[in-house]
């Protein structure tokens, strides 16, 4: 076992669903389960006791649900990553688990070659939304905001260098940071770089807040930038 490999554990209700991803991610020489557990509060008892890296974690369980057990973990010192896995696409359960401090939320009828991405993506530092729960969230947020807020979101785009836009918009399209610096050309480590400036000059603490903005300001729909800028 390399120091590279990711430590997962899954927190499901449902024996079955936890047989299928045990199975799932068994095969896989990157990625180890450590632990299940069938309800929220085991699921903190184990992640505290076996330390993984990422939490594959249900929404409705007995004793603890699945954001409850989120938040609760999100609050330790050293945290896990957490990923949402539920059947339910309710707008509620995504902003719930954003909320909560959930880095993924997905369906668990994604295919598992997405599952996994997300596992590894998110081990990294990466968040991961299913595309419909990354809609509900901009479409939440705009139902919310109006023309100042979209103001307020080209102000903090002009702030950027054009590099620095062109990873903005990148990320605003849902690329991650290995497609980004194929895209751009770059090294990952400088596009992981470009990102945290991001972070620093937008005033936001994660990817999705980066999209929004993105979205906010209408970004997506201008002419993309080329590559070939430097």
């Amino acid at each position: 076992m390399t120091t590279s490999t990711v430590r997962v554990l899954i927190v499901d209700d449902d024996p079955l669903v936890r047989s299928a991803l045990t199975l799932m991610l068994g095969g896989q020489d990157d990625v180890e389960v450590v632990g299940e557990a069938g309800d929220g509060r085991d699921g903190i008892d184990l992640a505290r006791r076996l330390a993984p890296d990422v939490v594959l974690m249900d929404i409705r369980m007995p004793r603890l649900n699945g954001l409850e057990a989120t938040q609760l973990l999100h609050e330790e010192p050293d945290p896990p990553r957490i990923i949402v896995l539920t059947t339910f696409d309710a707008d509620d359960h995504v902003l719930g688990a954003v909320a909560a401090g959930a880095d993924g939320f997905l369906l668990k009828d994604t295919p598992p070659a997405q599952i996994l991405e997300a596992i590894r993506r998110v081990a990294g530092g990466e968040p991961m939304l299913s595309a419909s729960a990354t809609r509900t969230l901009i479409n939440r947020v705009r139902a919310e905001s109006g023309d100042d807020r979209a103001s307020e979101a080209r102000d903090r785009l002009a702030l950027l260098t054009d590099r620095e836009r062109e990873v903005a918009l990148a990320v605003g399209g849902g690329l991650s940071n290995a497609e980004i610096a194929r895209a751009l050309f770059l090294s990952v480590p400088t596009v992981k770089a470009h990102v945290s400036r991001l972070f620093e000059k937008l005033g936001v603490t994660n990817r999705v807040q980066i999209a929004i903005c993105v979205h906010d300001a209408g970004a997506l729909d201008e002419p993309r930038p080329g590559p070939q800028s430097s």
